[in-house]
């Protein structure tokens, strides 16, 4: 998923018309929805300043429209082997599936991983479980930031 279809996606969870979005964020009247539609579409790219005050806006974390290289399974792949790397992500199969293990003990950063995993685990839970809603599920995914 791109920057833009990020930005779209919070921007219509928040139930935020284009227009609305660009006068917030200091836009002229006029052309503040093109603007909008603009990064939404990925004709452009904001920069790192603006995103910021798309975040800050949409009252999301900036990490939640930061896109990591994941375009293609080769890419996720190099992604994975560098989590791998730093935080000992393990690969398993059982049953034909894979599963991937953060091993904790293989530094601080591992360890502290993988209690954020578990902390994702827990309301994942609570959403399987119908305790929370999809938008309470996605409220606390895109303010996340630990």
């Amino acid at each position: 998923m791109t920057t833009g279809e990020k930005i779209k996606k919070i921007r219509i969870f928040r139930g935020m018309p284009q227009k609305e979005l660009g006068i917030a964020l200091g836009f002229p009247e006029k052309g503040a929805d093109n603007r909008i539609a603009q990064y939404e579409t990925d004709y452009r790219v904001p920069r790192q300043d603006l995103l910021d005050k798309i975040a800050q806006t949409l009252d999301v974390a900036p990490t939640a429209l930061s896109v990591p290289d994941i375009d293609s399974p080769v890419e996720l792949m190099h992604t994975l082997f560098s989590l791998e790397d730093r935080y000992g992500l393990e690969i398993y199969e059982h049953n034909g599936a894979a599963y991937l293990q953060v091993n904790p003990l293989k530094n601080r950063e591992a360890k502290q991983l993988n209690e954020i995993l578990l902390a994702w685990k827990q309301v994942s839970d609570q959403l399987r479980r119908g305790e929370i809603t999809r938008a309470e599920y996605d409220r606390w995914r895109y303010h996340y930031a630990r």
